[in-house]
C-alpha cells in the first residue's frame, strides 16, 4: 500500500512513497517532482466520457498516473491544506478544482448538482464524484475545516466556502441576508443548507477573496 506524509504549513504538498506495482492518479499540473524509477503516463481514465465528465467539473481532461517504485511530490495550487480522505466504499461530492490526487481505486465521475445550487451558488452545474475504496486527496484554499453534522442538525455555508460532503446528505439553496448585507457587508446572499447526518468540508478562503485583495497591487494593462 503506498505511504503518505502531508508537509508544509501554509503551502502543502503532498509526499507518496510507492511500492514496487503500486500506483496513484493525480490532476495535471500538481506534480512538484518524482524519483527516476517511477513511471508517469498521461492516460483518458474512464475514455471521452470519463475525461469530459472531468472536465466540466473543472478538473482536467486526462489524468497523470505514477507507478512505482519511488517517490513523489505533489503540491497544491493556491495557499491551503492537503485533505486525506479514507474511503472505504462511501461517495464524496466535491467542488470543482479541489481535487489533487487518489489511489487509482477510487472512481472519479461527476453528477448533477441540484439547479439552483450550481446555478445561484456560481459554483457550477456539476460535483466532482469519488467512491471506492482507498485514500482520496483534496485541497482547500486556506485553512480545512471538517465538520461533523448530527442527524437533523443543519449549517448554513457560503457557496463558495464548500469544499466537499458525503453523499446522501440533504442540501438546497436558500437566501440569507438582503440587499444591503450584499452591498454594505460583501456577503453573498445565496447559502448551501445542508443537513446531516454526515460530514462536511469547508475552505476558509476563496480564490475571489484573494484575487480582490491582490487586484490593487496588479499593475494595469492599458486598451489600446
Amino acid at each position: 500500500m503506498p505511504q503518505y506524509e502531508i508537509l508544509g504549513n501554509d503551502l502543502q504538498y503532498l509526499k507518496v512513497i510507492l511500492g514496487d506495482g503500486e500506483s496513484i492518479y493525480a490532476d495535471a499540473g500538481h506534480i512538484l517532482a518524482k524519483g527516476a524509477s517511477v513511471n508517469l503516463q498521461t492516460k483518458l481514465k474512464g475514455g471521452f466520457f470519463g475525461g469530459l465528465k472531468r472536465l466540466i467539473t473543472g478538473g482536467t481532461f486526462f489524468v497523470t498516473e505514477l507507478y512505482g517504485p519511488g517517490e513523489v511530490y505533489l503540491s497544491t495550487i493556491f495557499p491551503g491544506k492537503v485533505i486525506q480522505i479514507p474511503l472505504e466504499g462511501g461517495t464524496i461530492l466535491a467542488e470543482a478544482h479541489s481535487f489533487l490526487a487518489a489511489e487509482n481505486t477510487i472512481n472519479y465521475d461527476s453528477q448533477l448538482a441540484k439547479l439552483s445550487v450550481g446555478w445561484l451558488g456560481g459554483e457550477g452545474l456539476f460535483l466532482a464524484k469519488f467512491n471506492g475504496v482507498g485514500n482520496l486527496f483534496m485541497h482547500s484554499y486556506g485553512e480545512a475545516i471538517v465538520k461533523d453534522l448530527a442527524p437533523g442538525e443543519t449549517m448554513q455555508i457560503e457557496a463558495s466556502h464548500l469544499l466537499a460532503f458525503q453523499s446522501g446528505m440533504n442540501y438546497n439553496i436558500e437566501t440569507v441576508g438582503g440587499l444591503r448585507s450584499i452591498l454594505f457587508a460583501h456577503e453573498g446572499i445565496f447559502f448551501v443548507r445542508i443537513q446531516g447526518p454526515g460530514r462536511v468540508w469547508l475552505h476558509s478562503l476563496t480564490a475571489q477573496q484573494l484575487a480582490s485583495v491582490l487586484a490593487p497591487y496588479l499593475p494595469k494593462v492599458e486598451q489600446g
